[in-house]
């Protein structure tokens, strides 16, 4: 008897940890029908693009892609764009790009087998949001971490952002739910969760009754599980970041000392513009907060420069504000004028201007996450292994910081948590000796 040809799938993330978490979901839910991963796209029989629509350069990206895909694209190829422009521009979509067979949002990318099997090439459902969990598979896509989502969608109607518009409104998995699909990957020998959200601390689980089941009480009740070693979770807002949440950074060791926290400017203007509904003191007061409770924490940000109206002085005030908190590594971007955003009405600060405000912001974040990296030569760090490195003998962890750590061993040390001796430092990395 002949066996079926084995099926391959192509996928292909844009954006954030939650479109990679989204992104192997349905490589979960494929698998069941036949269909293994691959690399190639020439191979692929089904190409997935999972989209982010937060930048204009992303949304152009993704567009660009399928233009070269329907180069080569054959009978046998099917193209689907997944994700948050699915939800955003569906039908703009399937307007300008004959050659995408279907179309789905993040509420509803559960239902692609079904889709293909029926032929039905667009989905945009009204945020259906906490069915696909019910519909989902879980397997772990890597044996030493995994990211988590806990919490989608946004209520802070950030005057430049598209998420409320692509992800829904807030809502949070319950408790329950999440140690669930956690003991999941335990089978797989994880050691390590990330948790995900949009507004990740907006976390809350109304069902646990009696409890306030709020983002501190999930990481307690994850760091019972005696094989989850390490906590880690992204990306927060400064208006959720409670006093139990800040607290729980000093009491649970499984929390590892590393947080995002953007702030986007340092001017209270532009945050005020922004709809950020948060100022620079509370900023400040959160930093010191937490490191009353965890000294060692490193501190991660965003930043947008360039925002309409934003002044010379306005810029400024941000320069200042990251030379006094001095960020271990922040991300930084020009203001992306997205359709149908109030941010998109004001007026636009000059391009050069802002290409001139990026590089002085870049340029200062670069030398203080060398400064910070350069500051662990010839100290120990614990470092979690989880994957083999480019070179001979090289293997791949990170920090209690987050850290990305070079070691070389003639034996494996996937999965292992080890100490080791910095030796060299670079920008993005450090190298260590065991």
């Amino acid at each position: 008897m002949n066996k079926t040809p084995k099926k391959r799938i192509f996928i292909k993330s844009y954006g954030c940890q939650m479109n990679v978490y989204d992104s192997n979901r349905i490589k979960n839910l494929f698998e069941p029908k036949g269909y293994s991963e691959t690399s190639d796209l020439t191979k692929a029989d089904l190409i997935v693009l999972n989209t982010c629509h937060i930048r204009e350069k992303a949304v152009e990206k993704v567009y660009s892609d399928i233009g070269r895909i329907k180069k080569i694209k054959k009978n046998k190829h099917k193209l689907v764009v997944a994700g948050c422009v699915a939800q955003a521009e569906g039908k703009e979509i399937k307007k300008r790009a004959s050659s995408v067979d279907y179309i789905v949002g993040p509420q509803s990318y559960h239902k692609l087998p079904s889709m293909i099997e029926n032929n039905n090439s667009f989905i945009n459902d009204d945020f259906l949001q906490n069915e696909k969990y019910k519909k989902l598979l879980f397997k772990s896509s890597n044996t030493i971490s995994e990211f988590v989502s806990i919490q989608e969608g946004c209520d802070k109607f950030c005057s430049f952002c598209v998420v409320p518009y692509t992800r829904g409104s807030e809502f949070s998995r319950s408790v329950n739910e999440i140690k669930e699909e956690i003991k999941k990957y335990m089978d797989s020998g994880i050691k390590e969760v990330i948790l995900l959200g949009q507004n990740v601390n907006a976390y809350h689980d109304d069902s646990q009754s009696g409890k306030h089941a709020d983002l501190a009480y999930l990481i307690n009740k994850i760091s019972e599980f005696d094989n989850i070693e390490r906590i880690r979770y992204v990306t927060s807002h400064p208006n959720d970041m409670t006093s139990s949440l800040i607290e729980v950074h000093g009491k649970n060791f499984k929390l590892m000392p590393f947080l995002h926290l953007p702030i986007q400017s340092g001017s209270d203007k532009i945050l005020q513009k922004m709809n950020r509904k948060h100022n620079v003191k509370k900023y400040y007061k959160i930093i010191d907060k937490l490191k009353s409770w965890r000294p060692d924490i490193a501190l991660s940000s965003d930043f947008i420069v360039g925002f309409p109206e934003e002044t010379n002085e306005d810029f400024d005030q941000t320069m200042k504000l990251v030379k006094n908190v001095n960020f271990a590594i922040a991300y930084s971007f020009m203001f992306s004028s997205r359709p149908g955003t109030p941010a998109s009405k004001l007026k636009e600060v000059d391009l050069s201007i802002k290409k001139a405000r990026l590089s002085a912001l870049q340029s200062l974040l670069k030398e203080q996450q060398k400064n910070y990296n350069k500051s662990f030569v010839n100290s120990s760090l614990e470092i979690l292994f989880d994957r083999k490195g480019r070179h001979k003998n090289q293997y791949i962890g990170r920090s209690i910081y987050n850290q990305s750590v070079f070691v070389n061993s003639v034996s494996s040390l996937i999965g292992k948590k080890l100490n080791a001796k910095i030796v060299r430092s670079t920008d993005f990395a450090l190298e260590g000796e065991l």
